[in-house]
């Protein structure tokens, strides 16, 4: 892993993706660039900031799904910014959760939230690098683990090879784990939702749309659990919400 410097350099002139995202749940930890992008996307789809909401139930859902079957390892990559209801608030003293981005700022805020904070840790690290994170995760892979992949995806084009690296994770769990996955799509709003990718085209990473038949090799050798891979706020909805179809979200087994 490439050591984190003690205090990165922030170019707040460009909108980054995850201060972005910061900026829509509600936090604190973005600059005017990243509030205007922000806008200017959720502005062309208006029921954006619902779907991230509903993103961050999901990520509950889907880690109290693998609790009950008894998982106890998380590795949470591309987690993003601090915000409410994070994998470590959300489970067991029990159970260990490691944090991977790329982003210094993001690794830099989540270690200071985590200081004191005994089952869980934040490291620098890059899904396009899968090999670096399996060695650096304290993480036992001969037992289950859950690979958490939320909103992560639609930042890797395809000639960034998002397929080949999420194989390699899948290769490395050990059986009775899962991969957990949600991912932007056109839904109903296709030209909408295309002007909302060129937003990102001038922040820190592209937004990549795919359709379900597009995320499905990244289930491949898994057990695409029920209700499969379907809109966030359809996948095992707890209480009533808007229904959302920008986001896609499915859970996998490995047996």
């Amino acid at each position: 892993m490439i050591p984190l410097p003690e205090q990165p350099d922030i170019d707040v002139t460009v909108p980054n993706v995850a201060r972005m995202y910061d900026y829509a749940l509600g936090g604190k930890e973005n600059f005017p660039a990243d509030r205007i992008a922000a806008e200017r996307a959720m502005a062309m789809v208006p029921d954006a900031r619902a779907a991230f909401f509903a993103n961050r139930s999901f990520l509950r859902r889907s880690v109290a799904y693998l609790l009950d079957r008894g998982v106890r390892q998380f590795l949470d990559i591309g987690t993003g910014l601090p915000t409410q209801g994070n994998v470590h608030e959300l489970v067991p003293p029990d159970a260990q959760v490691v944090y991977v981005d790329y982003d210094p700022v993001v690794v830099s805020h989540a270690s200071m939230l985590l200081a004191g904070v005994g089952n869980a840790v934040t490291l620098a690290g890059d899904l396009r690098r899968p090999d670096e994170i399996l060695a650096a995760a304290p993480l036992d892979f001969r037992r289950p683990v859950g690979v958490l992949l939320v909103a992560v995806l639609h930042f890797l084009p395809d000639g960034e090879r998002p397929f080949a690296h999420v194989a390699r994770l899948r290769e490395a769990m050990a059986p009775g784990s899962h991969l957990v996955l949600s991912h932007g799509t056109t839904g109903d709003r296709a030209a909408r939702m295309n002007q909302v990718a060129k937003v990102y085209d001038s922040a820190t990473a592209p937004l990549v749309l795919r359709g379900a038949a597009e995320l499905m090799p990244f289930f491949a050798g898994l057990e695409l659990l029920d209700p499969g891979l379907v809109p966030v706020t359809d996948w095992r909805p707890d209480a009533a919400e808007r229904p959302v179809s920008i986001i896609l979200a499915g859970v996998g087994r490995k047996d």
